[in-house]
């Protein structure tokens, strides 16, 4: 089939089969275009508990699949390919993270939501890049936290909150090689430009203390993708630099027509993201295949830290 009778065969099937499509912002543009939601992997797995359908296709990568099966335990969730994963999720093992809290055994656990949902399990709190310096400062001072797995976002927290962290060492491989000297090539290519960064991104922490080896942040705005997104809608500049991931300039140009976007790097693709295609999109609805289902057991230990977040943020 070509790309239209795809689309069409998509939309048929969603009917039939009472489905519901979910894209994350990092998805293909056809992919994206033919969604009933885009959004961040929380907020999709909220728009996934929300709704009526009853069979979930995630076009995403596993981690977030997981996350929609543990809040919508009732509901099929599928994922165009299995094989799409994510290095962050992958920087700490569940193995590796009982090793490190029965080094600090009266420590507090937080983890980013980019984890399995084995190590969600063994957490005391979820966050998400927009709620993490809320979740941190909600817990006790004088209690000692450990901040997985991402260490930039766990740096990036630190310097928002000014609480000392525990902080594991691993990170988004896409995100880490956004550094402070891309921005500093982008803001002289494009000097009117509005910056735009994810606290994911290796420039993150640099921007936060205001380096002047590099550049002058005070254009630089850090932001969750959800924040990026209204930020370009809000604000009156006419030109963005994007330091995260390069699929989320696809909605930020058809969201913002008369306006300009332009990658911190241009190498910033997530092959995993990029894995989920149309012809994988429209197999899984047609076969009902790749099923993504989290346990019971291990469904109610994970929703737990879930729980923690959402009662605080």
């Amino acid at each position: 089939m070509n790309t239209q009778e795809l689309i069409t065969e998509v939309k048929r099937l969603k009917e039939e089969k009472n489905a519901v499509i979910l894209a994350h912002n990092y998805q293909v543009p056809e992919v994206q275009d033919i969604a009933d939601y885009i959004g961040d992997s929380l907020g999709l797995s909220h728009q996934a508990a929300e709704t009526e359908a009853e069979l979930i296709v995630f076009c995403g990568v596993h981690f977030m699949a997981e996350t929609a099966s543990i809040i919508s335990p009732e509901k099929k969730v599928l994922i165009p390919d299995l094989d799409a994963g994510c290095s962050l999720a992958d920087s700490i093992t569940v193995e590796q993270l009982r090793e490190w809290k029965a080094e600090h055994p009266d420590a507090v656990v937080v983890t980013y939501i980019n984890t399995t949902a084995a190590v969600k399990a063994e957490c005391d709190y979820c966050c998400t890049s927009s709620n993490a310096a809320d979740i941190v400062e909600s817990i006790p001072e004088e209690r000692e936290i450990l901040f997985l797995p991402d260490k930039f976002l766990g740096s990036y927290v630190e310097m928002v909150t000014g609480r000392e962290l525990n902080i594991w060492d691993g990170a988004c491989h896409v995100h880490e090689k956004i550094g402070e000297l891309n921005l500093n090539e982008k803001q002289k290519e494009y000097p009117e430009a509005e910056i735009l960064i994810h606290p994911e991104c290796g420039c993150s922490t640099s921007c936060m203390m205001k380096s002047a080896m590099y550049f002058d942040c005070d254009d630089g705005h850090i932001h969750s993708t959800s924040g990026m997104l209204n930020r370009a809608s809000e604000s009156d500049a006419e030109e963005f630099v994007v330091a995260t991931e390069t699929g989320i300039l696809h909605r930020m140009r058809k969201e913002n027509p008369g306006k300009k976007f332009y990658p911190a790097n241009e190498n910033s693709v997530c092959e995993y993201m990029k894995m989920i295609t149309l012809e994988k999109l429209h197999d899984a609805l047609k076969y009902e295949q790749h099923e993504v289902k989290v346990s019971a057991e291990l469904a109610e230990q994970a929703h737990l830290p879930i729980e923690r977040m959402l009662s605080i943020a």
